[in-house]
């Protein structure tokens, strides 16, 4: 089991140069970097020694490798295009409803939602479980993500039966304390190990650690919460299917890709663009080639010292053989348009090999769309990966609120049905409202379209009632002589046109006119 010294999807240019050049972040060369059986030398080493990050500096080199986080833009975007707008949740039996409304909103769903399918772009799927603790939030359960490369799942035709979550709580020399938590049909298991980076070790007390502690008047026979009820607490969510390199692995054949899966190379060679694209611009700072015999010396034994910020020099002795005084200038150029194309090549081939239209990250092409059809058609492809995502979050979140509904009833005794809620993705386009607005207008002057289906299209989230009540008043107010349009086609008599003649007194006059006018 990993020591717990992830990190090699957060970005950190030292994290990527010691994954992939073979050593620990803090320089140790023990263990799994170091073993030439099975370590990182005979695996995994023998290929990432060949990037570009696995090359490491020369002797006192400063490191001058730039890291483009466009792995990170990639799942951000992917998780921006499936919870940027809020999913809609709705379950049968009203109070069940307005129940998961309340949680929802007070235990933030969307923003859970949103950080674990991040998660899921970057490392392959990511998991959902079910928490409560009535010291911490006494109204009710919420759910928690947890990091797939935290996790060892048990599956069962392509199920989730079981799944074991572990943290490392402390590391001291070559001791390691790690928190495992198993989730099982009716029943979680907590455990405490103390080990070593390599081995689990030995089952210790939850008491020997405090962030375990509290767990200890809570479990039976020392390990065992019940949880009473017939589900799972915990669901995984694979990022997208079949997992290339897993198909062969019974145990992992089952698990989710990443969106960077397959284009990594790419991503390497993208560091390298950009890293010579910042070593022209240090080439190219402007510096002047001067004689030795212009060097200031600093004394016997310190070297010399020429300094390139002095713009005026005084006067030096003559050289001798009649040598004249030259200092000449240099400055390289900077391949500004070079760099620029390459990057945006490689850019244009690392998204689309993720599943995703360059316009999606604001990439050549992406100027402003008139249509919500225009803006699909653009990024034709990135929706598609949306949604076959939806495809795979959406029973597996019902799943996960069931179990979160039936905790809620066993739990804090609420009278909710447990059931399988109905989840509904907007369809990720904002509406022009203007557009919208001409579309009505002209479904009103066709007769094609009822007033409840022109209400339901100005407002899809609303309910049944509130849309009722809206077509209530829009009828009343026609009723009542009033008009949604003006139609333009209406024929109006000519008279209807003409100006109305101003009233007139019985001598011919106007009112308020005097005698003299």
């Amino acid at each position: 089991m990993p020591s717990g010294r992830r990190g090699i999807d957060s970005g950190d240019p030292d994290q990527l140069s010691a994954i992939y050049g073979g050593g620990a972040q803090n320089g140790d060369t023990t263990g799994f970097f170091a073993s030439e059986r099975g370590g990182w030398r005979a695996t995994v080493g023998r290929k990432l020694g060949r990037f570009f990050w696995g090359t490491r500096p020369r002797g006192n080199e400063t490191r001058t490798k730039l890291h483009v986080p466009l792995a990170s833009d990639i799942a951000v975007t992917g998780a921006n295009m499936l919870f940027a707008e809020p999913v809609k949740i709705t379950a049968s039996d009203k109070a069940t409803n307005a129940r998961l409304e309340t949680l929802a909103d007070e235990y933030g769903f969307q923003s859970t939602f949103h950080e674990a399918a991040e998660l899921g772009g970057a490392l392959g799927g990511d998991y959902l479980r079910v928490c409560w603790d009535k010291d911490v939030r006494p109204d009710g359960p919420w759910l928690a993500p947890v990091h797939a490369d935290a996790a060892i799942p048990e599956f069962r035709y392509g199920a989730l039966v079981a799944v074991t979550f572990w943290r490392v709580l402390a590391e001291d020399d070559n001791t390691v304390i790690r928190h495992l938590e198993r989730h099982e049909i009716g029943a979680i298991l907590h455990g405490l190990y103390e080990g070593t980076f390599d081995d689990l070790g030995h089952m210790v007390p939850l008491t020997e650690h405090e962030a375990t502690a509290y767990l200890a008047q809570h479990v039976e026979d020392g390990t065992r919460i019940p949880t009473r009820i017939p589900y799972l607490t915990a669901e995984y969510f694979p990022n997208m299917r079949p997992a290339k390199i897993w198909r062969n692995q019974p145990a992992a054949a089952y698990l989710g890709r990443a969106d960077i899966e397959g284009v990594e190379p790419m991503l390497d060679r993208l560091d390298e663009v950009y890293s010579s694209w910042d070593r022209d611009i240090r080439l190219a700072k402007a510096r002047l080639i001067v004689p030795h015999s212009y060097i200031q010396s600093q004394g016997p034994g310190k070297g010399g010292l020429f300094d390139p910020d002095q713009e005026l020099y005084e006067s030096v002795g003559a050289m001798t053989k009649g040598e004249g005084l030259e200092i000449s200038a240099q400055q390289f150029k900077i391949r500004v348009q070079e760099h620029m194309d390459t990057t945006a090549a490689w850019t244009e081939v690392i998204v689309r090999g993720a599943g995703y239209s360059i316009q999606s990250f604001g990439g050549k092409g992406d100027v402003a769309a008139v249509t919500a059809t225009e803006v699909i058609a653009r990024q034709e492809r990135s929706f598609t990966t949306r949604g076959k995502k939806i495809g795979y979050r959406r029973p597996r979140t019902s799943n996960i609120l069931r179990a979160l509904l039936a905790i809620d009833r066993v739990v804090f005794g609420t009278t909710v049905e447990v059931e399988r809620p109905k989840i509904e993705w907007p369809d990720g386009v904002a509406t022009d409202p203007k557009a919208l607005a001409e579309t009505l207008a002209l479904y009103r002057q066709a007769g094609a379209a009822s007033t409840e289906v022109m209400v339901r299209m100005l407002h899809p989230d609303w309910e049944d009632a509130d849309v009722m009540a809206e077509v209530e008043k829009i009828q009343a107010e026609l009723d009542a002589g009033g008009s949604l349009v003006d139609d333009p086609y209406t024929i109006r008599p000519p008279e209807a046109d003409q100006p109305d003649e101003p009233a007139t007194t019985e001598d011919g006059g106007y009112p308020g006119a005097s005698d003299e006018e």
